[in-house]
């Protein structure tokens, strides 16, 4: 069983260590760890390359979560033994977290590891995980802090799984763990929202901006097909 644990540990492990925010910067030729706050992760994204880019990021980022989760389910118990199956759940999902924030492949500079966590807990409470996030989601579009949106999303379901999983000291400990090195990772930003300093993500004006756009290749569209029926009728006359 000790062999079984190693590999699930390890493997999750590099599978945190894919930093897709470097990955996608470099296809557009850029360097997200050289842009706004040189996070690779999310939300500077967002505040960098956009909605569309943080989000692919946010999602890319969670499968990584929801896949190490699964890994450690299936290699550890299943969903036959209980609670072992859970408790290899939170083994391979918390490595991968400790992956995508201190990756050995990128000199231990990751992420803040709330994308991650949220596929975790996708594959462990997808209800609740959904509810956190929608409501996430519309706290942005009014405060644009997204490092407190992050604490708030982490909070809620560390609590929520600690309290279904309240008589399981192991499943406790990894909760704590998530809990910890997420909120640690975020240290400066707790900072700099005690200074008044924090970064706003703006998520109101990326998703005003991608709609312009969206009705801006509208209207082009509406233009040249114009064009193109004054173009016939000028030529069948």
């Amino acid at each position: 069983m000790f062999w079984k644990y190693l590999i699930v540990v390890i493997i999750s492990y590099f599978v945190g260590n894919i930093s897709f925010a470097r990955i996608i910067s470099k296809f557009i030729k850029e360097d997200i760890t050289q842009k706004g706050s040189g996070n690779p992760g999310t939300m500077n994204m967002m505040r960098s390359f956009g909605f569309k880019l943080g989000l692919l990021t946010l999602f890319l980022d969670a499968l990584k979560g929801s896949i190490g989760a699964l890994f450690g389910f299936f290699v550890l118990g299943g969903a036959s033994a209980v609670p072992d199956c859970y408790i290899g759940m939170y083994v391979g999902g918390l490595s991968t977290i400790l992956g995508h924030i201190y990756p050995v492949l990128y000199n231990f500079k990751g992420g803040k590891g709330v994308a991650t966590t949220l596929g975790l807990f996708m594959v462990a409470n997808p209800l609740w995980t959904g509810i956190s996030f929608v409501f996430c989601f519309f706290y942005l579009l009014f405060f644009d802090y997204g490092s407190v949106a992050s604490f708030i999303l982490i909070t809620t379901l560390t609590v929520v799984e600690s309290v279904k999983h309240g008589g399981n000291v192991a499943i406790s400990i990894m909760l704590f763990a998530i809990f910890f090195f997420t909120w640690f990772a975020h240290r400066q930003n707790i900072l700099r929202l005690l200074l008044g300093k924090e970064n706003k993500v703006n998520f109101r004006k990326s998703l005003q901006k991608l709609q312009r756009k969206k009705f801006g290749k509208e209207q082009a569209k509406l233009i040249d097909k114009e064009k193109k029926k004054e173009e016939k009728e000028k030529s069948i006359g």
